[in-house]
């Protein structure tokens, strides 16, 4: 479980291809910290560190994982914000963030305002009951509030903060992103799914 705070951000140094699944090696300021097991966020996908060498630390997607995000997407020197598992003994600063990617969201619009910035994503219509204005979601991991909702799109703000420390710097019109919709949405969801099932 995340929260959508990310805590830093890592550089992609290797892929490796096995069979169906990715292997990545990513360097960052946290990975000599991590242990072997442990759970990260990684652009919002949660994965298992595997090994870790120096500054460097291991993880490995399967096919599942892949066909879901934007994983097959991730180049050489890419920019992947990572988050570790949240402890629960503070302040949720965030959203609670499971990092199991719902689907994937294309940029249609990025603008300077002046000291912030703004961007315009579009999402499968598949998902529109999962996302209400003003409500939470997650964004390359990044713990963010939704507006101008529509069937098939939604705007994000970001401060400067958000910007400079996440790869949302990166992202331009045309650039893929991971979603997560946040998980009370989708029990809530559930329950009224079913309970029309059974009228």
């Amino acid at each position: 479980m995340f929260t959508g705070i990310i805590e830093t951000t890592g550089k992609l140094a290797a892929v490796e291809q096995k069979g169906t699944n990715r292997t990545f090696w990513i360097a960052s300021p946290i990975s000599a910290e991590l242990k072997v097991d442990q759970s990260v966020s990684h652009n919002g996908i949660c994965l298992t560190v595997e090994e870790i060498i120096e500054n460097q630390h291991r993880v490995t997607a399967i096919g599942e994982t892949l066909n879901k995000t934007d994983l097959g997407d991730w180049k050489m020197g890419d920019l992947i914000n990572l988050e570790r598992c949240l402890i629960f003994n503070g302040r949720l600063d965030g959203h609670l963030v499971q990092g199991h990617v719902d689907a994937t969201a294309v940029c249609t619009k990025r603008q300077e305002m002046d000291g912030s910035w703004q961007f315009t994503f579009e999402y499968p219509k598949l998902f529109a009951p999962y996302i209400i204005e003003k409500g939470s979601i997650a964004l390359n991991g990044i713990s963010l509030t939704v507006f101008n909702v529509t069937g098939n799109s939604f705007e994000v703000a970001i401060i400067p903060y958000t910007f400079l420390h996440t790869n949302i710097q990166h992202i331009q019109p045309g650039s893929t992103v991971n979603l997560e919709f946040d998980v009370i949405g989708k029990y809530v969801n559930r329950f009224m799914e079913l309970k029309k099932q059974h009228e």
